[in-house]
């Protein structure tokens, strides 16, 4: 959208964002609940996965949590429980969790339209009792994050819709690049990407857990 003189014209109020998309109908905002309804509840027992976006001094983050099973534990109406399973230690997530509270997750079943977003405040706990509640083959988490929720609502369709998402006909894209020829690019090198796609899947199946 250019103004006058050509430029790039910025929408900067709630106003100008209303002028174009008006008022939500009363199903937008009649779905939002302060607590996990048993119906929200079943959705949350169903996903074995969730993106959780986070906010720090550092920045913003959103990383993937999945587990085999419920990626979350829903402790009560008001309480989650996510164990943070291995990944690649940077705990970008934890770090943020630690410095504000506030936190965003997206649950989603595959074959499944529809999404459950549920925000509220995180905290993390390494109480030997919660971790070892979470164990999965003899392998219990270092930390569980706690979160009190705030609110839970479920998303539109349309986005899953129009990606395809599940659509069975859809192919992965050919030629890709992989992890390992990310790495030996950026690092010119300094990590054979070869020996690192290699190696991937039998380190992998070592630390799932």
């Amino acid at each position: 959208m250019a103004g006058d003189n050509g430029e790039m014209r910025w929408i900067t109020s709630e106003e100008e964002l209303e002028q174009f998309y008006g008022t939500p109908n009363l199903s937008s905002t009649a779905k939002v609940s302060r607590r996990i309804t048993p119906q929200y509840r079943a959705l949350i027992d169903a996903s074995p996965f969730c993106a959780l976006a986070s906010v720090g001094d550092a920045g913003l983050d959103c990383s993937p949590r999945g587990d085999d099973g419920p990626v979350a534990d829903v402790v009560d109406e008001s309480t989650l429980a996510i164990p943070d399973r291995r990944g690649n230690n940077r705990i970008d997530t934890l770090r943020n969790i630690v410095r504000d509270p506030r936190i965003s997750l997206m649950f989603m079943i595959p074959r499944c339209n529809t999404i459950v977003r549920v925000n509220g405040l995180a905290r993390v706990t390494a109480d030997p009792r919660m971790c070892d509640r979470y164990t999965v083959r003899g392998s219990a988490p270092r930390t569980v994050i706690l979160v009190r929720v705030s609110e839970v609502y479920f998303q539109c369709a349309r986005a899953i819709l129009r990606a395809r998402l599940w659509d069975g006909g859809f192919k992965e894209p050919a030629n890709l690049p992989t992890p390992g020829e990310i790495l030996d690019e950026i690092t010119a090198s300094a990590i054979d990407g070869k020996a690192y796609d290699a190696e991937w899947p039998g380190r992998a199946a070592k630390t799932m857990w």
